[in-house]
């Protein structure tokens, strides 16, 4: 349970440093974007990329030489899905979500928030983290496409009240 051999640890030792050499060289020949979080199909390849680490370190029954095939795979997928969406709106649409506008000149917009499953509490916590103390403040307040919030100050407000 606790130890089965010597072999067993020396193949963890040499096939996770050959693994993750590999890994990273890949990475970096592939460029920055292999890894962003963009959009749904890059997290998934990120989860994925992980779990093929995982399984070629751990897994007697996987061969590092079939590790490396699925990295390579992976990223080779993750850049033609990239490439192609550069160049195919119908592409882009397919993969990529829109940014979502949330509160419009501080009245929030019902119904992309359920759409985007985004609550009032969570418009407001955005705002504060930028500093804006009243949504009378904000301008607009947007849902990005990698989930994150961007909260725009509207010109020449300053912030006297603190949100509830």
């Amino acid at each position: 349970m606790f130890f089965d051999s010597w072999t067993g640890l020396l193949r963890v030792l040499v096939v996770g440093t050959l693994a993750y050499a590999a890994l990273v060289l890949l990475l970096r020949v592939t460029g920055k974007r292999t890894l962003s979080k963009m959009n749904a199909f890059d997290l998934v390849v990120t989860v994925a990329l992980g779990s093929t680490l995982a399984t070629v370190l751990l897994s007697k029954d996987v061969a590092l030489a079939e590790g490396l095939l699925a990295f390579a795979l992976l990223v080779l997928l993750q850049f033609a899905i990239t490439w192609l969406s550069v160049r195919s709106d119908r592409v882009r649409r397919l993969v990529k979500a829109e940014p979502c506008l949330l509160l419009h000149d501080g009245r929030f917009l019902d119904g992309a928030m359920r759409r985007e499953r985004v609550t009032r509490d969570e418009v407001r916590a955005a705002a504060r983290a930028q500093g804006i103390a009243s949504l009378d403040d904000v301008a607009a307040a947007v849902l990005e496409t990698d989930g994150s919030f961007s909260v725009i100050r509207r010109e020449g407000s300053a912030s006297s009240r603190i949100l509830p």
